[in-house]
């Protein structure tokens, strides 16, 4: 597997960072500034970022790992060297994990995992089927032709498809449909 550092970790990657805090910033001078304004200051085991833009950078894909995260504000962040791993839009490299009680759902590298039987999904793909879980999670609208199955059940049925399975939404309703009337 490729090896990253200072010269190398800003081209087509994956990584979660980890807020930190700022004290490890204090009284120094970032050792690159970034186009967009992005901060960065490099030790021997990896890379602290000051942001205010995470998610997609650049070529990259870099998630922000925090609990109280608002959009707009700066947030500092760290990732060691070994935290960084190849992003290729093109590759099936990432699996979607879903958390139904926080209604959220997100992606995570490969070499992230823990579950190596996790289906995997090139980045467009995973996409479209994080939308699609996410309005099943949070909407109501997708159910109003189901009558004769729990709106949790189907909830459940269908997250798990999208999840575990190559099955388009349309087969996993077909399949959903007809085991409710056989229910």
């Amino acid at each position: 597997m490729k090896k990253y550092n200072r010269y190398n970790f800003f081209k087509h990657t994956y990584c979660e960072w980890q807020e930190i805090s700022r004290d490890f910033i204090k009284g120094r001078t970032a050792d690159y500034k970034s186009k967009s304004g992005s901060e960065y200051f490099f030790d021997e085991k990896g890379v602290a970022r000051l942001s205010d833009h995470w998610g997609r950078a650049a070529n990259c894909r870099w998630k922000f790992i925090s609990k109280s995260k608002k959009n707009g504000k700066y947030y500092i962040a760290y990732a060691t060297w070994d935290s960084f791993f190849p992003n290729n839009e093109n590759e099936p490299l990432y699996a979607i994990v879903v958390e139904k009680e926080k209604k959220d759902v997100t992606f995570v590298h490969k070499y992230c995992l823990k579950d190596s039987e996790a289906v995997l999904w090139n980045a467009a793909d995973a996409a479209k089927r994080i939308a699609k879980i996410k309005e099943i999670l949070q909407t109501d609208v997708w159910f109003k032709y189901f009558r004769e199955i729990e709106i949790e059940k189907a909830r459940d049925f269908l997250i798990q498809g999208l999840v575990g399975s190559r099955k388009k939404f349309v087969e996993l309703r077909k399949e959903l449909v007809d085991k409710s009337k056989i229910s």
